[in-house]
């Protein structure tokens, strides 16, 4: 009987391990980020950073091209591809900073805005989709656990 039950514990210790919980991690994210990315192609675009671009200057306003970059995770020279690619589409619009002219600042044109507006909520009911069979309380479980794990991770770096 005590061989059983540390037989048990020993299964258990090992679901929950660092490299159990990392896996089970990573298999999550990679299924969310297969619905993520299938959503954005849906939705007609081409590019995730185009997308990410759009949705960055929606919710944050017109910024420097650099800040942009930062916060969509593209290099220097990726963030000046995405940025030329959706001027030509006159979805975004370069205009020097008014206090320091070799600044670059992005600003959504109107049309820039009325596509990532339709976009970015037909994007977030399908990411809805993905949370649905949570409870609120799970939700909130869930979203202090996630920050849990990135405050510690961050110390670790």
């Amino acid at each position: 009987m005590m061989s059983g039950m540390n037989s048990m514990m020993n299964n258990s210790s090992k679901r929950n391990s660092g490299p159990q919980l990392f896996l089970s991690f990573w298999k999550a994210y990679r299924s969310v980020m297969r619905v993520d990315q299938q959503s954005i192609s849906r939705l007609g675009f081409k590019s995730l950073s185009d997308f990410a671009v759009l949705e960055v200057l929606l919710h944050k306003g017109p910024l420097p091209v650099n800040t942009i970059g930062a916060k969509v995770l593209l290099t220097s020279g990726s963030i000046t591809s995405a940025i030329h690619r959706l001027e030509k589409q006159r979805l975004v619009q370069r205009m020097k900073g008014k206090e320091d002219a070799r600044v670059v600042i992005v600003h959504l044109t109107d049309s820039g805005r009325e596509l990532i507006e339709k976009a970015f909520a037909r994007h977030a009911e399908d990411l809805e989709e993905i949370f649905a069979g949570l409870t609120t309380a799970e939700r909130t479980q869930f979203a202090k656990l996630m920050k849990k794990i990135r405050t510690q991770s961050q110390k670790l770096n």
